[in-house]
């Protein structure tokens, strides 16, 4: 079962819209989908897929990763009344959320591209269980990177690793004895452990909690010993300070654009 019918056996089970199945049978109808925020349009693809397996017809009238006005109609759809209403919330649940991810992306790509172009705006892994690779695309919708998708494809070294381990020298040590080619970075959270960490060079150092000064000083040491050293900037960073950080990150990470966004309010209105 792919994950728009398991979204849709959340709301449906086996039963169904128990509501309108008592109230409509063979009916057809027609609406429109429309947008009640200025946003970065996501989750078009998905959205299609919703209506397309309750056997629903829609029509896009705007592009993925457009950028679209209040009032805005998005969509039409034709079909079914039951098919419709059954795939109503679902797909607007959809639109809200990856949209609200990507508006909120594209609005910090903006603040730091004009100071560093080649900076990278990162999600991180804090997303909603069940919607990560949906989060994570709308991310790259506005204009961000998903960085790693999971625990399974990219080495990185953090607090809890360390404490258990007992050293950073330890840890690369054993990931290079088991894994001699795949690229390492390591979360530090002191000056001490970044110099450690670059000496014994590493390919990422994430530099966790640091105010930006102290990030800056810091990042110049670590350039001396490896240059080509990519530097993430992470933690504590917001939409207000994220300006200050940008001039000597490669990378900046952000739980924010996924953990704490406000989704965009869509509606779909019926035509009778």
């Amino acid at each position: 079962m792919d994950d728009i019918a398991c979204f849709l056996k959340e709301d449906l089970l086996d039963i169904g819209d128990i509501t309108s199945d008592y109230l409509f049978s063979d009916e057809e109808t027609e609406g429109i989908i429309f947008t009640k925020d200025d946003c970065i349009l996501a989750g078009l693809t998905e959205v299609k897929q919703v209506f397309s397996q309750t056997g629903a017809k829609i029509k896009l009238l705007e592009k993925e990763g457009d950028f679209i006005k209040n009032q805005t109609t998005i969509a039409t759809v034709q079909g079914p009344v039951r098919s419709i209403l059954s795939s109503e919330r679902l797909a607007l649940n959809i639109l809200g959320r990856m949209s609200g991810i990507a508006t909120e992306t594209k609005k910090i790509v903006d603040l730091c591209k004009p100071l560093n172009a080649s900076i990278e705006i990162a999600a991180t892994r804090k997303t909603t269980p069940g919607f990560r690779k949906y989060e994570k695309k709308a991310v790259v919708i506005g204009g961000g990177v998903s960085h790693r998708n999971g625990l399974y494809d990219a080495i990185l070294i953090k607090d809890n690793h360390l404490k258990l381990i007992g050293s950073i020298e330890k840890a690369i040590e054993k990931i290079r004895e088991k894994h001699k080619n795949l690229p390492i970075e390591i979360e530090v959270e002191n000056e001490q452990d970044a110099i450690t960490a670059a000496k014994l060079s590493v390919d990422v150092i994430m530099l966790d909690n640091f105010s930006a000064l102290n990030a800056e000083l810091l990042v110049k040491k670590i350039r001396k010993i490896k240059p080509e050293i990519i530097i993430e900037s992470s933690g504590g960073i917001t939409e207000k300070n994220i300006q200050k950080y940008v001039s000597f990150s490669d990378r900046i990470s952000l739980g924010m654009l996924t953990h704490t966004i406000k989704n965009i309010d869509f509606s779909l209105e019926l035509i009778k």
